[in-house]
């Protein structure tokens, strides 16, 4: 006689669904801009309360890199910082979700992710791109050692001579600008739609990345524009002294939404 006990333990797991990835078009990204923008528009005000952690953390990482004597950390400081932006977005992913199926969707919402049900897995991401943010400095950091180490630091003016004007400044250039676009391809890959994907349909961190992963590869080349779309705005977005990122990055943040919306069926 087979107890109530062994029925459980002989019971099958419950197969996880993968969501289904779309192929898209530049023309679902000018749309997926135009709905951040509304939404954006829509509700203005939440961006005192989290757009503004944005340029804030970015001119106090400014000010400590300066004080501190570590002038040679502060591009691959706010270079890398952008790795943390879809984390930092997950507020304006909310409101978002909240607008598209006509809820209150006031700057107060964006806190409702603390009560999801995903709130560890997002928590999980967030650690995830943290750990690759602090691998990026530690990398730039060696390479900066490597290359430039013995030159002391005496003035802002003096590092850029030496590394605007000599082979090893040329060369911490290049190496340190591939080994972040690796950095950068990499968190891009794993959470260009994860963490939508993970508020709107509770899916565990692997599945988010997988995810997030299939969708670059059945759309390599619109990706590789929506990168780029992201990239630019958001060094526009740091002139002037950051202060652009008030409008760029919750435009972005809202367009990540509806760009999931495009990429991942219902």
């Amino acid at each position: 006689m087979v107890s109530n006990a062994d029925r459980k333990t002989n019971t099958p797991a419950r197969p996880v669904i993968e969501p289904r990835v779309r192929t898209i078009t530049t023309a679902d990204l000018r749309d997926a801009l135009w709905r951040g923008y509304e939404d954006f528009m829509a509700q203005p005000s939440h961006l005192v309360f989290i757009a503004l952690i944005y340029p804030i953390a970015g001119i106090v990482i400014a000010q400590l890199t300066v004080s501190y004597n570590i002038f040679p950390l502060l591009f691959p400081l706010l270079s890398g910082f952008a790795l943390l932006g879809p984390f930092a977005a997950i507020g304006l992913y909310e409101i978002s979700r909240r607008r598209e199926r006509g809820m209150n969707s006031s700057w107060a919402h964006a806190f409702a992710i603390l009560k999801s049900r995903s709130i560890g897995t997002i928590l999980a991401l967030g650690a995830l791109l943290t750990g690759l943010f602090i691998a990026w400095l530690l990398s730039a950091w060696l390479i900066y050692r490597w290359l430039l180490g013995d030159v002391p630091v005496t003035s802002i003016s003096g590092f850029l001579s030496e590394v605007l004007t000599t082979p090893n400044g040329w060369t911490m250039i290049i190496v340190g600008n591939a080994v972040g676009a690796l950095f950068a391809i990499t968190a891009f890959s794993m959470t260009v739609i994860s963490f939508p994907l993970v508020l709107d349909k509770h899916v565990d961190v692997a599945t988010a990345i997988r995810t997030s992963v299939s969708a670059v590869e059945a759309n390599p080349r619109v990706m590789m524009i929506w990168g780029l779309i992201v990239t630019g705005l958001l060094i526009l977005g740091c002139l002037p002294v950051l202060v652009g990122l008030v409008l760029v990055m919750p435009i972005l943040g809202h367009a990540t939404w509806h760009l999931y919306r495009k990429v991942v069926e219902k």
